[in-house]
């Protein structure tokens, strides 16, 4: 008796953009981030597909940055949008703007 077995991988589908050619060294233009919202981020995750923003020397941003980049699809999908966007090769203080604004747009069930 022979037995086959079929894995099937899951195909991932992700992007990764790098910052620092859009943005420079210092991500601080919230107009800038509002187009990387809607001409990347919003299109690649209604389709699917992961993204990866790598802000390999990008030095930091500023919190209107961050959330001008990111608000839209966490109010959109919820946070589990999160687990769909990597963010890659960040300084302390750009995963620490970033920390902010994804505890500032958590539902707050106290209310």
């Amino acid at each position: 008796m022979s037995v086959c077995l079929q894995i099937q991988e899951a195909e991932i589908h992700m992007k990764e953009v790098q910052m620092l050619p859009l943005i420079g060294s210092f991500g601080e233009n919230k107009d800038r981030a509002r187009d990387l919202r809607i001409e990347e981020i919003m299109p690649l995750l209604g389709s699917g597909e992961d993204i990866v923003l790598d802000f390999e020397g990008v030095g930091s941003v500023t919190q209107g940055f961050i959330h001008a980049l990111i608000s839209d699809p966490i109010r959109k999908y919820g946070s589990e949008v999160l687990d769909h966007i990597l963010f890659k090769n960040c300084s302390e203080n750009i995963k620490k703007i970033i920390e902010m604004v994804v505890d500032y747009m958590q539902p707050n069930f106290d209310i």
